[in-house]
């Protein structure tokens, strides 16, 4: 009895499993036939030699710029400036309020009036003891009073004289004294020293000010340059006059130029050298991003495609490549830098690869390129 339960159960079994085969097998779809694209324009890829570029970055700041300071204490009572304000060399900025300077200019000023009464004083004094002098020596010559009494007038006349030389020079020093007192006082007022574009303000109204504070920055408009950070590494391969690629992205221009200077000393916190680029473009700003391909005179291999071949999707870059059997396979790939109507890959595609190149619209996964 327990043979044929076990003989039942495996017919059962194999029933059921022949019912699956046979439903599997009658539901069965065949795949469409792959799509054909005609007409579509291969290139076949090659590394070939290409100029070694070293790819840096910059800040366009302006040529000549100006930090205005204070050479004396005290607060500021007048601005009469703001950022992107245009100025003229010496027109006035800033007015402080430094009453110790004014009254040490008071102070001088007087010193002055009281030296030159008290040179008027020794000048008739003088002018006395010349003509009692001279009376006396009248006299002596003819031996009316003694040798004492015309020594005595002659001293008097030598003294007169050397105070005459005290008070003029009590005189100098104030006026002196006065020229230093007037300096520091006009010191109060901050001009500019140079016709350009405020860049900066780091002082408010009322603020209290020290010497040497920086209150102001002043850019000229009329010249700007790129600052481009060198590594350490590749300093020594670039050279001024070197040549190569600048793209100003803010202002939408790429243009050709020319290394003008290079900074001697590296930046120890960030181990570049500065290289200095002449800009002469229009709309330029302090502070705008920059970047540049510098030739560095070798060449390298590298693999390069036409631009309207790459497929950019977002972040992602991409080509159809032809696969030896015919069929379109979309490839990632990692691009570089652009040189005319070339684009350099950096890694996706190898030597020998068939990269579309027109006809991309027409291409889908899969499809056979004739």
């Amino acid at each position: 009895m327990r043979n044929n339960v076990l003989v039942v159960t495996g017919l059962m079994t194999l029933a059921l499993a022949s019912a699956g085969c046979s439903k599997h097998e009658a539901g069965k779809v065949e795949s469409a036939p792959a799509a054909v694209v005609k007409g579509a324009t291969l290139e076949t890829v090659k590394r070939v030699a290409m100029p070694e570029l070293l790819d840096v970055v910059g800040t366009v700041r302006a040529r000549t710029s100006a930090v205005v300071s204070t050479r004396i204490p005290g607060s500021i009572n007048v601005l009469r400036v703001r950022e992107g304000d245009r100025v003229k060399k010496g027109q006035l900025l800033i007015q402080l309020d430094a009453r110790e300077n004014q009254a040490t200019a008071a102070v001088a000023t007087a010193a002055i009036d009281e030296a030159r009464r008290g040179l008027d004083e020794a000048l008739s004094r003088k002018k006395l003891s010349d003509t009692t002098f001279d009376r006396y020596q009248n006299l002596f010559k003819e031996q009316a009073v003694s040798r004492q009494e015309f020594d005595v007038r002659q001293t008097e006349k030598d003294m007169a004289s050397q105070g005459v030389a005290r008070a003029e020079a009590r005189l100098r020093q104030a006026q002196e004294g006065a020229k230093a007192s007037g300096t520091m006082s006009d010191y109060t007022k901050i001009v500019a020293p140079i016709s350009g574009i405020i860049a900066s303000k780091q002082a408010d109204l009322g603020a209290t000010v020290f010497p040497g504070q920086p209150l102001l920055t002043i850019e000229d408009e009329g010249s700007y340059q790129l600052e481009l950070a060198l590594p350490e590494s590749d300093a020594a391969k670039v050279k001024p006059g070197s040549s190569l690629q600048v793209t100003l992205d803010s202002v939408g221009s790429t243009f050709a130029a020319k290394i003008a200077e290079i900074v001697p000393t590296a930046d120890p916190g960030s181990r570049t050298f500065t290289a200095k680029i002449t800009l002469t473009q229009k709309g330029l700003k302090s502070g705008m991003f920059g970047r540049a391909s510098i030739n560095l005179g070798s060449t390298v291999d590298g693999i390069t495609v036409p631009k309207k071949a790459v497929v950019e999707h977002g972040a992602l870059a991409s080509v159809w490549v032809v696969e030896k059997d015919g069929s379109a396979r979309m490839r990632i790939v990692k691009v570089g830098r652009q040189t005319g109507e070339r684009v350099e890959i950096l890694s996706g595609l190898s030597d020998g690869d068939r990269v579309i190149v027109t006809g991309i619209e027409k291409v889908t996964e899969g499809a056979k390129v004739e």
